[in-house]
């Protein structure tokens, strides 16, 4: 059921004979008889400046939403809401499925990569076989070298720096003032 209109100075509600309704910036609804009755861009319910529009069925969708029964907006705004998560969802897949494909190319590569380094290490003899620096025995590429290799810790790819305590109590003091060091 669409809401009640009426004339919100009269209270007169809308009839064959009775005039035409406007409905005012600030809110209000006012019969043409009303309207007239007042001044010309002042609202006769709150005394502020406004601006009218009549209400017809040209009105703006917006504005006649206002009119309508809370049944039927629902109806209206399920089917849009529906429609845009409908589109949402279908655009959330083909990124998904376009990531996935992707995915698959890049394991791909690892893997041929994986075992053309296997192949290389295998036609080595065994005598030259030395590793490089990033290379690890346990066949993974992306393992991380030792501390005893490269002075890197173990579980953190930066080096590790020794703190400024610790550099003062390495360093030795000299008690002469520099310009009479001897040479």
């Amino acid at each position: 059921m669409a809401v009640l209109v009426f004339c919100n100075v009269c209270f007169c509600e809308p009839r064959k004979p009775t005039p035409r309704f406007s409905l005012t910036s600030c809110g209000h609804v006012i019969c043409e008889s009303c309207l007239q009755k007042g001044k010309n861009d002042e609202c006769l319910i709150c005394r502020t400046p406004c601006r009218t529009l009549f209400l017809s069925k040209q009105t703006n969708p917006d504005i006649q939403s206002l009119f309508m029964g809370i049944d039927t907006l629902c109806k209206k705004y399920s089917k849009e809401i529906t429609q845009v998560s409908e589109f949402q969802e279908k655009h959330r897949k083909h990124l998904l499925a376009y990531h996935r494909q992707k995915t698959v190319k890049l394991e791909e590569s690892l893997k041929k990569v994986t075992q053309q380094m296997h192949q290389i290490q295998c036609m080595k003899p065994p005598e030259q076989n030395t590793q490089l620096p990033f290379c690890s025995t346990s066949r993974n590429p992306l393992s991380i070298p030792s501390r005893k290799q490269n002075g890197y810790s173990s579980c953190s790819l930066h080096p590790s720096h020794p703190s400024a305590s610790e550099i003062m109590e390495s360093m030795e003091i000299d008690p002469v003032p520099s310009p009479m060091r001897k040479v």
